[in-house]
């Protein structure tokens, strides 16, 4: 299943709501940003893991490569959400700022 930036920004928020609201979490603009953070390092945990410079806990490889993946679902929703939250078009700002560069030669 594929989907747009556009069609996943709501449907993170959807489940963003309802987390919030189920574990009485006040979301303010810090708590986008520093959430994004946490996920970010959460990730970069499970890199450390995959790559033999973490502590394994036990995990066989299999389950540290799961634990990648939904991390960085978790770094693109909270990402998803910082935007929203900043009214920051990202579709847009990736066409001004990257994909400028397609096509161009030299």
């Amino acid at each position: 299943m594929s989907r747009t930036l556009s069609a996943l920004a709501p449907l993170v928020a959807e489940v963003s709501d309802t987390y919030a609201l189920r574990n009485d979490i006040a979301r303010d603009d810090d708590w986008y940003l520093l959430k994004l953070q946490e996920e970010l390092g959460e990730l970069s945990a499970e890199y450390l893991k995959l790559t033999g410079r973490g502590r394994l806990k036990g995990a066989a490889p299999g389950e540290i490569r799961q634990a990648l993946e939904d991390e960085a679902a978790d770094v693109l929703a909270m990402l998803l959400l910082f935007a929203r939250n900043n009214d920051i078009d990202l579709d847009a700002a990736l066409e001004r700022k990257w994909f400028q560069y397609l096509g161009r030669t030299g």
